[in-house]
C-alpha cells in the first residue's frame, strides 16, 4: 500500500480551506527543517529563493548520502529501503538562473531519481524551481525525499514524524502487521502551529488505511 504524501493534495482536508494553504504549511515545515538542519538564512518566504541555485539542494542530497553510508556501516542493508550510494558534484558558488544553477538542479533531479528512487509523480522540473513553474511538485520532491530519509536515520520534518507516529497509531488500531522499519532519527522539537497539519494528516492516513483494510 502507498503511503506518499501527495495524495493528501487531491483531497479535500477540512483545516486547509485550500490547496494553496495546505502548499503553504508543506513550505513552512520544509523551511524551518532546512534551517534548523543547515543554519541557513531559509523562511517560507524565501525558500524558492533560498534554494534556487541548487546548492543547498545538492549540499542536501550529500548528506543524506552520508547518513545512508553511516547506517550501512551500522546496520548493513534493510529491505525494502532505498539507500543512496553516491552524492552530487555542484558548484556552490553559482547563481541563480545561471548555468551553474541549472547543472546544480539538474544533479539533484538525478540524485533523487536514480538514488533515492522518486518517482515521476513527485519529480520536478529545474523550471519549475528556476522560473518557479511548478512549486507543488518541488515541495512534495523534497518531502518525499526526507520520508524515505527518515528510514535510515536522517532527520525529519514535522510533516514526516505525524505521518510515521499515524501510521503506528492506524496499524495498531486495526491490528495490521508492523512493516519492518530501522532506527529513525531523534524526532524535531515541534512548534506550536502544527495542530492543523497533524489533523490534516490523521484524516488522511485514517482514510487511506481504512480504504486498505476493506
Amino acid at each position: 500500500m502507498s503511503t506518499g504524501i501527495h495524495h493528501a493534495t487531491n483531497q479535500s482536508i477540512k483545516p486547509f480551506k485550500s490547496s494553496e494553504e495546505y502548499l503553504y504549511a508543506m513550505k513552512e515545515d520544509l523551511a524551518e527543517w532546512l534551517r534548523d538542519l543547515y543554519e541557513i538564512d531559509i523562511d517560507v518566504n524565501n525558500i524558492v529563493e533560498a534554494l534556487e541555485t541548487g546548492a543547498v539542494l545538492c549540499s542536501h542530497a550529500n548528506n543524506v548520502t552520508r547518513v545512508a553510508g553511516e547506517f550501512i556501516q551500522k546496520y548493513g542493508m534493510v529491505r525494502h529501503v532505498q539507500l543512496p550510494m553516491n552524492g552530487v558534484t555542484f558548484v556552490n558558488s553559482a547563481q541563480p538562473a545561471t548555468f551553474l544553477a541549472r547543472d546544480n538542479i539538474s544533479n539533484f533531479i538525478s540524485w533523487c531519481r536514480k538514488h533515492m528512487d522518486i518517482k515521476d509523480v513527485l519529480m520536478f522540473e529545474t523550471d519549475d524551481l528556476v522560473l518557479r513553474k511548478n512549486e507543488k511538485n518541488f515541495v512534495l520532491c523534497l518531502l518525499e525525499v526526507a520520508r524515505r530519509a527518515s528510514r535510515f536515520g536522517m532527520a525529519a520534518p514535522v510533516l514526516i514524524q505525524l505521518e510515521q507516529e499515524i501510521e503506528e497509531e492506524i496499524r495498531e488500531e486495526l491490528e495490521l502487521p508492523l512493516e519492518e522499519t530501522p532506527p529513525l532519527a531523534k524526532p524535531q522539537q515541534r512548534t506550536a502551529n502544527t495542530q492543523n497539519l497533524d489533523e490534516m494528516v490523521r484524516m488522511h492516513h485514517w482514510n487511506q488505511f481504512t480504504n486498505w483494510n476493506q
